[in-house]
């Protein structure tokens, strides 16, 4: 049975399948030294809520092993139906079944053991405090809104109309809070309906989570006064459904459905930031004490119950905690090169302060999504751990007014088939084989340093834990989780290895519905000979490989100083190219891969060329951006991001794909280039003449109209279906806009031989190499390394070659 189940890392239609996993090597070594001659990290990278209709709903608790293990009964158990016992195949250990599991038979099996459930989800009834079913209503989600008004009235104005959709497309029973900030912090109290009551607290310093509380009345002494002396708003009821006592939530929170009118008066009402602005300075804006008081308002009302801080930012922090430049306008917003040079005055404290605040909305469950809309910096670098930690959502965007905002922010309240499934609350625990250990993950979580014998002793990101928290997940977010292969003695204690492997990941978590969740994903992969370079390969996944590297070389980048993350990917593909390749000797050209690596080079170009690596034209708010969606999106929609899809329009044939290359360029030709953050419809010259002629509109050239239609159908397919919604440009041969596409092309013509180009083709002005220079001469050093080793290869590059 568990033969059969083993994935092999071929091409599907749906690769990720429906457990939702993917990894770089489907086969595994079998040895700590053999895993690391084959240079890619063994990961997996999965989506834990992965929307799939094949997915089996189970309305019971799950039945686990006994502790320490704790994992879950699986398809892979063995069952003796006679003796009720079933063995856990990650640990060995006997388990006796409950009484209600008195009628299994092999004819009459739990959904949790039929073979194709490898990934089940149970979803009990809500129990009350005595273990009887409840009839209580789960908890409603909840939206705290956090508005920049240090804007131009133009930008506050789109921001406004952009709440007004937002709050018309609240669930009814969706809480919601609002609090705005400038130079001061103003927190509405929408539960007062005689006056708009509004606690304005100050920018300039850091401000504890008492000294909020305090100042709201929610501190427990504040509550107990309240309620001794009868004061409006507070009662004696206790802290249920997670919430603090009702009469102080709904001061703060109120259900969508009753403030609806009161927030659209208050949006009305809003105004850009009265605090004067001198000449040469920038607005006094105080976003670090804004989302402070946001947190300390949630932890107060619904600590431990999903809920969103939704920040809509359109300018750096000025002053207070969270500060990246000052007010003075002759002191620029830091850049790469300052950060290099350690020459950002600003930086380290204002990480620490988001590193604080982190900590503190995990410790609480809850999201903090970040909306930033300027053509300035805002702080996107310095705000990435908070978002990342607590796995919130980032958009980047020019103004409030762009499409990529508007669209986006639509987007997370959106039911149907264009939900985005926004979840809570999360939890991940991975328990596995004894001969594997778990580095760490890169992704949206945070660790929970639940220590145990199956961490290793290496971290790579959030580590040293089994398990990780996600205050905020959806169906596409991904995690990539990184193992260490330790052979243990007990495995081998018949003397007949086993031949599998199990990793099973359980993710708690709260649905969009309220509902708490479990979903148990169970999957087997096979120990093969690491010295058997013919049975690695065939179970390596070159999209999931190439994804794997760009995420682990970026956290590199981040973590080292002097990191040089172009040498390091080269190294790393000369040294597969060496163990996997193969050449007859004294015929360099002969040089070929394994079939199962032959894309792998491809996806190392365009890796060491992407905005990952290269972050010269990037401003850090940019890099962080980029990097925060790699680290959450699927292998599918990371590979664009690595390697951009190309389609090709024309009259000859119906839209076909078309290389990455400078070649595809032609004058009668319209291409659509799909860069995840960008779309781009780049028409040719002599495609563009047309157009502008009018032919288009012309009843003998409906051919013509056609053919320019289609890359703008298939471009609103791409934007519809993605989240942020990516920028789309469109633009001509020879135009401005047309380095969008022309900075994504392999340069295989350039100024240099302009004379070989076809005509109605283009160049590149660019003295980067080529995809086939870059397959040369990573093939030459791979002969190198496989007759010398790697050292020979370091020897070349010491003197330069």
């Amino acid at each position: 049975m568990a033969e059969e189940l083993v994935g092999t890392g071929g091409a599907a239609s749906d690769p990720d399948g429906p457990d939702g996993v993917r990894m770089s090597w489907n086969n595994w070594p079998r040895s700590k030294v053999e895993a690391s001659k084959c240079v890619i990290p063994v990961a997996a990278s999965i989506t834990p809520i992965r929307a799939s209709p094949s997915v089996l709903v189970l309305p019971y608790q799950p039945l686990r092993c006994k502790p320490p293990c704790s994992a879950v009964l699986n398809p892979f158990a063995r069952v003796d139906f006679a003796a009720k016992i079933w063995i856990c195949p990650l640990c060995f250990s006997r388990n006796h079944f409950p009484p209600h599991y008195a009628g299994i038979s092999e004819a009459n099996v739990p959904g949790e053991l039929y073979p194709q459930c490898t990934t089940v989800e149970y979803a009990p009834p809500p129990l009350d405090h005595h273990s009887a079913p409840s009839s209580a209503p789960p908890p409603p989600p909840v939206f705290l809104f956090v508005i920049d008004t240090c804007l131009i009235e133009e930008e506050l104005g789109f921001l406004k109309s952009a709440m007004r959709r937002a709050i018309g497309l609240l669930p009814d029973n969706a809480l919601v809070g609002l609090v705005t900030f400038g130079t001061q912090v103003h927190l509405y109290e929408l539960g007062f309906a005689d006056v708009s009551k509004i606690y304005v607290f100050r920018g300039i310093k850091e401000i504890s989570k008492d000294h909020i509380l305090d100042q709201l009345g929610l501190s427990a002494s504040s509550v107990r006064h309240g309620a001794a002396v009868g004061m409006p708003g507070y009662t004696k009821s206790p802290q249920t459904n997670g919430f603090h006592p009702s009469g102080s939530v709904h001061r703060f929170l109120l259900p969508a459905a009753d403030c609806e009118y009161a927030l659209s008066s208050l949006l009305d009402e809003l105004q850009t930031d009265q605090w004067p602005v001198e000449a040469g300075s920038r607005a006094l804006r105080c976003t670090g004490v804004a989302l402070s008081v946001a947190a300390g308002l949630l932890g107060a009302c619904v600590p431990g119950t999903g809920a969103r801080i939704i920040a809509l930012v359109g300018g750096p922090c000025t002053q207070g905690p969270g500060m990246i430049v000052s007010k003075d306008l002759s002191e620029p917003v830091r850049s790469h090169k300052d950060l290099d040079k350690d020459a950002a005055p600003h930086f380290h404290k204002a990480v620490k302060f988001y590193e604080n605040l982190a900590k503190q909305l995990v410790s609480q469950g809850h999201v903090l999504d970040l909306f930033a809309s300027a053509l300035d910096q805002v702080g996107v670098a310095e705000m990435k751990v908070s978002v990342e930690r607590t796995g919130g959502l980032v958009v980047l965007a020019e103004s409030f007014g762009h499409p990529v905002f508007k669209d986006s922010f639509k987007r997370i309240f959106e039911n149907g088939e264009q939900s985005l499934g926004l979840s809570f609350n999360g939890t991940l625990e991975i328990n596995c084989s004894k001969d594997i250990r778990i580095e760490g993950i890169i992704g949206p979580c945070t660790s929970l340093e639940k220590k145990g014998t199956l961490c290793a002793d290496v971290v790579v990101g959030q580590g040293n834990t089994t398990s990780w928290k996600m205050c905020g997940l959806d169906r596409t977010t991904c995690l990539t989780i990184f193992f260490e292969i330790v052979p243990s003695e007990r495995s081998n204690q018949s003397g007949i290895p086993n031949p599998q492997l199990y990793i099973q990941f359980l993710t708690n978590y709260q649905g969009p519905e309220g509902q708490m969740r479990l979903r148990v994903t169970t999957i087997t992969r096979r120990w093969v000979d690491g010295s058997n370079a013919e049975e690695l390969s065939e179970g390596f996944d070159q999209e999931t490989a190439a994804v794997v590297l760009a995420r682990y070389v970026s956290l590199k980048m981040e973590m080292e100083e002097e990191f040089d993350a172009t040498r390091w990917l080269d190294r790393s593909l000369i040294r597969l190219c060496s163990r996997f390749g193969d050449y007859r000797k004294d015929d360099p050209a002969s040089f070929t891969l394994n079939p199962n690596f032959s894309i792998l080079p491809q996806f190392m170009f365009n890796l060491r060329r992407s905005q990952f690596v290269q972050v010269f034209n990037n401003s850090p708010d940019e890099t962080a951006y980029f990097r925060m969606l790699l680290n959450r999106e699927s292998i599918t929609n990371s590979v664009v991001m690595i390697q951009p899809s190309l389609l090709s329009y024309s009259f000859n044939s119906p839209p076909v794909p078309a290389l990455l290359d400078v070649a595809s360029i032609s004058s009668d030709r319209i291409l659509l280039l799909d860069a995840y953050f960008s779309v781009v419809i780049f028409h040719g010259m002599t495609i563009a003449q047309w157009r502008n002629m009018g032919y288009q509109n012309q009843p003998e050239h409906q051919a013509f109209a056609q053919l320019l239609q289609a890359p703008q159908d298939d471009a609103q397919v791409i934007i519809r279906d993605r989240f942020p919604v990516p920028r789309l440009v469109i633009c001509d041969q020879h135009g401005s806009q047309a380095r969008f596409l022309l900075a994504k092309l392999n340069p295989s013509a350039t100024y240099n031989s302009a004379h070989e180009v076809v005509p109605g083709s283009d160049v590149i002005f660019t003295d980067d190499v080529s995809l086939q220079v870059f397959y040369n001469a990573s093939a030459s050093l791979a002969r190198i390394s496989k007759s010398f080793g790697v050292y020979g290869v370091d020897f070349i590059w010491d003197r330069g070659g």
